[in-house]
């Protein structure tokens, strides 16, 4: 969107009013979504045939979408002061915290099922081989990125001589990072939704259970729109032509490539060919580990897609924590260096 884009290159002032867009369209979306939960509730069941919700209606709704809301606000708060006044992105360690919550009571069930014989030990050692083979392949698709390099030719103003010096671009080989299976996840489940609304249509009814969870359909579905938005959430972060704009208004160039278009093509054919195996790796992430886990039938969750938002933010984590203490570092030297300049 041109308005958005433009406030983004306003700076702090523009961010600012992105977020305030951010926090609105979040709170439209917890209504929506808190609706539809209700309806939901509402036409659920119990075994005795009685309703799960005892009083269904209006007022059930109004005050399920309010307390629903209200706890998606709060939320969002308590995340924006996390990133304010501690280390990383506060939404993303909350969400970290709460997949990693649900860890010990898994690790117990399963231990229960070992010890009753309804769970195969073998198959937990394999299920474990497995999660620590998904975590290091992460850990490296995370990592992994493309160095373009790049170099600034010399100016001298005055008697000061500015660039001459070697650098590169680091282009990752996951750009968009969890965003596309998020996406996928929800798009995927959508005629799940609507079917609920309409109860008795029949082609939403064979539409949603055609999308039944690790059905065949499902998976290549799931996979396909994986690979999509990886590459279209990769081509929203990262504009090339802007990118080869800012290397030759600084006086860069790529060698071989000339400045200019040729550069944002050269770009854009690297960042295709490295998406690839990326988009790749998020599909096969999101769907194998549920594949075993089904297969197998254990009760510990090991889905892609908590996986990569551990992993993703404990590493982001990390780096925050060790740019932090270099700068403190860096900070006592300068601190060190001025009393021993006013003793001396």
């Amino acid at each position: 969107f041109p308005h958005l884009e433009k406030l983004q290159k306003e700076g702090e002032e523009g961010r600012r009013k992105i977020n305030q867009y951010t926090r609105y369209l979040t709170v439209l979306i917890a209504l929506l979504q808190s609706f539809g939960f209700a309806l939901f509730l509402e036409s659920l069941r119990a075994r005795s045939g009685i309703s799960v919700v005892p009083h269904p209606g209006l007022a059930f709704r109004m005050i399920y979408m309010l307390t629903l809301t209200t706890g998606t606000i709060g939320i969002m708060w308590l995340g924006e002061q996390i990133t304010e006044r501690g280390i990383g992105n506060g939404i993303s360690l909350i969400i970290m915290i709460g997949i990693i919550a649900r860890f010990p009571n898994e690790i117990l069930q399963t231990a229960v099922g070992i010890q009753n014989g309804t769970i195969n030990w073998v198959v937990v050692l394999l299920l474990v081989a497995v999660m620590v083979a998904v975590v290091a392949l992460v850990v490296l698709m995370t990592q992994a990125q493309r160095k373009i390099p790049v170099q600034y030719a010399k100016r001298v103003v005055g008697r000061k001589t500015y660039g001459g010096q070697n650098t590169h671009i680091p282009l990752r080989v996951i750009t968009a990072g969890v965003i596309p299976i998020i996406f996928a996840q929800s798009l995927i489940i959508l005629p799940a939704s609507i079917a609920t609304f309409f109860p008795n249509n029949d082609f939403l009814q064979s539409v949603s259970n055609a999308l039944r969870h690790n059905s065949p359909i499902y998976m290549v579905l799931y996979a396909m729109i994986i690979l999509f938005f990886t590459y279209f959430y990769t081509a929203v972060v990262l504009n090339p032509d802007d990118l080869a704009e800012n290397i030759r208004k600084f006086g860069g160039f790529v060698p071989g490539i000339r400045p200019g278009k040729k550069t944002a093509e050269y770009i854009d054919y690297i960042m295709n060919r490295i998406t690839l195996p990326g988009a790749v790796f998020l599909a096969v992430i999101a769907i194998v580990p549920d594949l075993l886990v089904d297969s197998f039938n254990v009760t510990f969750r090991f889905g892609g897609t908590s996986v990569l938002i551990v992993v993703g933010v404990a590493l982001d984590t990390l780096q925050q924590i060790e740019s932090h203490l270099l700068m403190r570092h860096y900070d006592g030297l300068v601190k060190k260096g001025k009393i021993r300049g006013r003793m001396r």
